[in-house]
């Protein structure tokens, strides 16, 4: 391990010769990727840094403890030692998440895919609830939202909603939420007060950039139509909504939000790219999941992940076992703390598979 972060610590100031080198400085390219493989291992070196330190002077007063000391200066070297010992031990471990190889995707931005699914109307409704719990973390990071696309149900509920969530590091604190999500509740659309279980899916795809993804004009075909509102009401005389077919895959993307056809084509366009990307991507890992599954789960959309249980005020991760009495605070987009044990658990299995 050590060797590995002497070499990290060479290539991090290698790359500062790099980005002050009038050359690099002046090739944009070069320039952005060496920035962001600097910025990538920053805080490995820093922490490494620390723990070098640390480990010195636990050296150095270890070392101490075979020369003659008085009793009292003898107590204060071994209480020293114990307070350096601790300290080295837990940069250790910090050292060990942080040199975990990190998922590519982990900085991108994300499209967000919300729909309802077992539950009729009410599950419709509880993806409105989905929507706006992620809106509200957003938010709270100083993230920005956007509407790709939305099919309204009469009730104010969505079928399907589907949006953008941009800023770094959404990926890295989202990408646990693909699978079925469960609602435990009195609907409003119930008189009888009986409880009812209703389920919506959710599915996370990292943006994809177009160069990543080689997405040809013939391979798409494009097909306009009227936007209409919910119910199938017309809401719109032009032919501005746009379906896009991929035809070797055949993803279809359909975006009828906006009134422009380009920016409805647009919006399309990057849900297309991210769908695809996303196809390709748990095709490439599906054997490497099958004989290392993760204890957070697979991504299987069809995978029943969380209970929100109105009554009791309860979320479950039924993936981790973890219990929370705070749905009023979660629904309000205060996430964190169920992202975090999601996030630790992740590490703690792969640090398993790197012994």
């Amino acid at each position: 391990m050590l060797d590995r972060l002497k070499s990290i610590e060479e290539r991090y100031e290698k790359l500062n010769e790099y980005l002050s080198d009038p050359e690099v400085v002046n090739d944009p390219k070069k320039l952005r990727e060496y920035s962001k493989e600097q910025s990538d291992i920053q805080e490995t070196v820093e922490v490494y840094r620390q723990y070098r330190a640390a480990y010195d002077q636990l050296t150095d007063a270890k070392a101490m403890l075979e020369e003659k000391l008085d009793a009292d200066m003898r107590d204060m070297v071994k209480e020293e030692i114990s307070e350096l010992t601790e300290e080295t031990e837990r940069l250790e471990d910090e050292l060990k998440i942080l040199l975990i190889p990190k998922d590519p995707n982990d900085d991108r931005n994300v499209i967000v895919e919300v729909r309802g699914a077992a539950g009729g109307e009410e599950a419709a409704l509880f993806a409105g609830n989905l929507y706006r719990m992620y809106s509200r973390f957003a938010e709270m990071k100083g993230w920005k939202t956007e509407i790709m696309e939305a099919n309204v149900t009469g009730t104010g509920g969505y079928k399907e909603i589907i949006f953008m969530i941009s800023g770094k590091g959404a990926y890295s604190r989202l990408k646990f939420e693909n699978g079925a999500h469960r609602v435990q509740r009195v609907p409003e659309t119930e008189s009888g007060g009986r409880i009812h279980t209703s389920t919506a899916t959710v599915a996370v795809l990292p943006e994809a950039e177009e160069v990543e993804i080689d997405i040809h004009e013939k391979d798409i075909r494009v097909d306009t139509f009227a936007s209409s509102g919910p119910g199938g009401q017309s809401v719109n005389t032009t032919m501005s909504a746009v379906r896009l077919t991929h035809l070797p895959t055949g993803v279809v993307v359909s975006c009828q939000d906006e009134k422009s056809q380009i920016k409805n084509k647009e919006k399309a366009m990057k849900v297309l790219r991210a769908r695809i990307y996303d196809k390709f991507q748990r095709e490439a890992q599906a054997e490497y999941d099958q004989t290392r599954k993760s204890a957070v789960g697979t991504g299987d959309r069809s995978e029943r992940i969380r209970t929100y249980n109105f009554p009791q005020n309860r979320v479950t991760d039924h993936r981790i076992g973890l219990t929370i009495q705070k749905l009023d605070q979660i629904l309000e987009g205060k996430l964190d703390e169920v992202i975090d044990a999601l996030n630790m658990e992740d590490q703690a299995r792969k640090l398993q598979n790197e012994k």
